[in-house]
């Protein structure tokens, strides 16, 4: 669990069995919310990577760190980037020996490959701030590479070398770019504020468009694909989930409206999980109409912006103040 306590940031591994704390580390982090984002927690907003025996952390003020995952000790720790208006959000991705962040300042930016062992950066692409989702690795027209939004633009920056190899430009209100793009087929699924959600096909340096849907839109929430139907949490509406069809970005189903600010979407087999702010877990089953909900749960008693984690058999909610393990 990575929390933040008065002025520090704080790593915990914890036996999800039991609840036992394993290991606590912790470091001195003073950081000052902005006002606009104060009801969303006092962070981080960033979700740990564990990847190869080590656990990566991207606190609020854009500290990042390496741990080791069995013993807690600290094997480097980056501090001078800064983070955007709004706090460090994105989580970091990671792929064999590099692990890649976009750091720093809105006007200082630049998503950039670190050596995974090291942290020696191997590559840095400047032309545009971070946004507040999350990169992702894929391959598409046959190059492997990082995607990821920015301030104003969605851009592909291959893994290898850090070379721009695309960019589509991408604008929502009060610059808050902040949802992870998904990778359907060989189709790139992209939305925003008030954005819609846009359909595109990228090639060897070419982007096409292939439809755009504006009846429904994502803010601070990410798709998710199951089968052949992308499945989102819109904000117009007051908060509804929907599912599209990628292939034509038809709206094939929408859920009840006023369900909150936020979503956190998992896939568990034929099973869509959706966790709202306002801490009411939904386990779904998939249909051709759309979901079939199969239970739904009041899991905390205050707002549970942290994404939900599966372990065997269940799954972890964390809320303002709490850390709780749920029984499938």
């Amino acid at each position: 669990m990575f929390a933040r306590e008065g002025e520090q940031e704080v790593l915990r591994a914890i036996d999800p069995a039991t609840g036992k704390t394993l290991w606590q580390e912790a470091y001195t982090a003073p950081y000052t919310m902005n006002p606009a984002a104060v009801r969303h927690g006092k962070g981080p907003k960033s979700t740990p990577l564990s990847h190869g025996g080590k656990v990566y952390t991207f606190g609020i003020d854009g500290i990042l760190t390496c741990w080791d995952a069995a013993s807690g000790k600290r094997r480097w720790q980056k501090s001078q980037f800064g983070s955007p208006l709004y706090g460090a959000a994105m989580s970091p991705v990671a792929e064999g020996a590099t692990l890649v962040a976009h750091v720093g300042k809105n006007d200082s930016g630049g998503l950039t490959a670190f050596d995974a062992e090291s942290g020696e950066i191997k590559w840095r692409w400047g032309g545009d701030g971070p946004g507040y989702g999350s990169p992702i690795i894929a391959e598409l027209g046959g190059i492997r590479q990082v995607i990821a939004e920015t301030q104003q633009n969605v851009v592909g920056v291959s893994l290898r070398a850090g070379e721009l190899l695309w960019q589509i430009p991408l604008t929502t209100p009060y610059v808050q770019n902040s949802v992870t793009p998904l990778v359907w087929r060989d189709l790139l699924i992209l939305s925003g504020l008030n954005f819609g959600v846009l359909g595109m096909r990228v090639g060897k340096g070419t982007t096409e468009r292939l439809w755009h849907n504006k009846s429904v839109s994502m803010y601070m929430s990410s798709p998710v694909a199951i089968g052949d139907v992308v499945f989102g949490f819109s904000h117009l509406n007051k908060g509804q989930l929907f599912g599209l069809d990628p292939t034509t970005g038809e709206t094939v189903w929408t859920g009840e409206p006023r369900q909150g600010d936020n979503a956190a979407l998992l896939v568990v087999g034929e099973y869509l999980l959706a966790l709202t702010n306002e801490a009411q877990l939904t386990v779904a089953r998939v249909t051709s109409k759309g979901i079939d909900p199969v239970r739904r749960y009041t899991v905390a008693d205050s707002p549970t912006w942290a994404h939900p984690l599966l372990v065997a058999g269940g799954v972890v909610i964390k809320d303002t103040a709490h850390l709780a393990f749920w029984a499938a």
